[in-house]
């Protein structure tokens, strides 16, 4: 009897560990799905002057003389991100040569 007692000492000792070190171990983290998130066509006018490396008020002017494409919706004004890379564009365009 004390060969089974022994045993069943053993036996519960090492069950203990594995209870132990199931108990201390970091539960299964479930995989975490990245997305990315999708790139922004409308621009605040704040992020369009940004953009184009001008102050807010010559942008809210370029919008308000048409220079400058925006949208508004609702009470919010917006300007396609296409808006500003043409608006750089004619900028270029109109730009004196230098001969």
């Amino acid at each position: 009897m004390t060969a089974n007692t022994a045993q069943l000492a053993a036996t519960l000792a090492s069950l203990a560990a594995l209870l132990a070190d199931q108990q201390t171990a970091e539960p299964p983290q479930p995989e975490q799905v990245v997305r990315a998130m999708p790139e922004r066509v409308l621009l605040t006018v704040e992020e369009a002057a940004e953009c184009l490396g001008i102050g807010r008020t010559k942008t809210y002017s370029l919008v308000r003389d048409g220079e400058l494409e925006s949208v508004q919706i609702g009470r919010l004004r917006r300007v396609p991100k296409n808006a500003i890379e043409d608006y750089a564009a004619r900028l270029v365009q109109r730009r004196p040569s230098k001969a």
